[in-house]
């Protein structure tokens, strides 16, 4: 790619890479509620892997590239997490070394949440991402099926208001918690 062509707005690749990661959230945490019948968690592995893992990566690339280092840590961060959790989703790990995981991404998920300058609407989304990695994690030490529903819950709706934050964005819907006034991306810091 030649340096004089943009490699595109980080305002759309910052929409696209929420969207990315609310459905994919929504996708692993509706596996993990069980409420719809015949879907687990492991029915979210392809969408984890492409959407949530390869796609969000690169996008996280291409805000590094635009200039915007928060949602490059975020997506491309998260796009690790995805990837490296879909590799992993068969079992190959012990209940402990997943639950080490995730308290590690839970870690880089409360430093989203803190440093978002997109105000309360984008630290709330990523500390519902916290808390539904660390219930999760708590989980898979506990062997608790009860902390695994009550985290997919928690990541469906995260999903939710990440998708939400794009959609917004694009419709140039408000978001009453948004403190800059012009911005509907959540994952803008």
């Amino acid at each position: 790619m030649d340096n004089g062509v943009s490699a595109g707005s980080t305002a759309s690749t910052s929409t696209l890479g929420n969207i990315a990661l609310g459905l994919t959230l929504l996708a692993f945490g509706i596996g993990h509620t069980g409420i719809v019948s015949g879907v687990s968690a492991a029915n979210s592995v392809s969408l984890a892997t492409y959407v949530g893992g390869l796609a969000l990566f690169v996008l996280g690339v291409l805000e590094f590239r635009g200039g915007n280092g928060f949602n490059g840590t975020a997506f491309a961060g998260l796009g690790a997490f995805w990837f490296t959790w879909a590799s992993g989703a068969d079992g190959k790990v012990s209940a402990h070394a997943a639950g080490l995981f995730l308290v590690l991404f839970a870690l880089l998920a409360l430093t989203l949440a803190v440093s978002a300058s997109s105000g309360v609407f984008g630290q709330g989304t990523y500390a519902l991402l916290t808390l539904s990695l660390l219930l999760l994690a708590v989980g898979s030490f506990a062997d608790s099926g009860g902390l695994a529903k009550a985290a997919g819950w928690v990541a469906a709706v995260s999903g939710l208001l990440f998708w939400y934050g794009a959609t917004a964005a694009l419709a140039h819907w408000p978001t009453a918690l948004d403190k800059a006034s012009g911005s509907g991306a959540v994952a803008a810091g």
